[in-house]
């Protein structure tokens, strides 16, 4: 998990900062994006893929890796904007914006996926990231814990679509919802399984 950022050291690269995102794939809520700068050799033993860990586990990873990081950042773009720019611009944006809080520039941004972001400064793009550095896996814990509270607060505004339940994926309960209710204002418009029952909204 830290071949990369040794790699990057061996390079000449003096700080690392991994990025990854949440949200992508949800009918409901924004897209959550995360950077993080964590100390050279640093030991993060159980850290891996937000998805692979419990909630609880998550919720635990949220607090140490915040406290023992060098730097980071969380940015969120909301549904209005998803449905504005499309949902790659839309992660492509939060990511950039994630970075670019960071109070610890970087050297090198090591980011999940294949697609780099507009920035100046130099970056790698790992498929499968977040389950292959610790930088990018801490990252992905920051934005999964941050979009789950903004699930679970939109649960309270819109209890109906039990949002704390699924956090806004097309599960068939929430697919039910939609269909019941038509869909609310954190709804993805243009996404397929909302888009087509804007004409029942209350």
């Amino acid at each position: 998990m830290l071949d990369h950022e040794r790699e990057a050291e061996q390079n000449g690269y003096r700080s690392v900062a991994g990025v990854d995102e949440a949200g992508r794939g949800p009918l409901a809520g924004p897209v959550v994006a995360a950077a993080v700068v964590l100390p050279k050799e640093v030991s993060l033993p159980g850290l891996r893929d937000s998805k692979k860990l419990s909630p609880a586990s998550r919720e635990q990873w949220f607090v140490e890796i915040k406290n023992r990081s060098l730097g980071w950042s969380v940015a969120v773009v909301d549904e209005s904007t998803i449905d504005e720019i499309n949902i790659l611009q839309a992660t492509l944006l939060a990511m950039k914006q994630a970075v670019g809080q960071l109070s610890v520039l970087p050297d090198l941004l090591l980011i999940d996926g294949n697609r780099g972001i507009d920035s100046g400064i130099d970056q790698k793009t790992i498929v499968g990231g977040d389950d292959a550095s610790f930088s990018i896996a801490a990252a992905s814990v920051l934005a999964k814990v941050t979009r789950d509270r903004l699930m679970d607060r939109y649960h309270q505004q819109y209890p109906e679509y039990e949002f704390s339940r699924h956090k806004g994926y097309g599960t068939r309960l929430h697919r039910e919802r939609i269909r019941q209710y038509g869909p609310c204002p954190v709804h993805r418009k243009t996404f397929k399984g909302v888009a087509e029952y804007l004409d029942r909204r209350p």
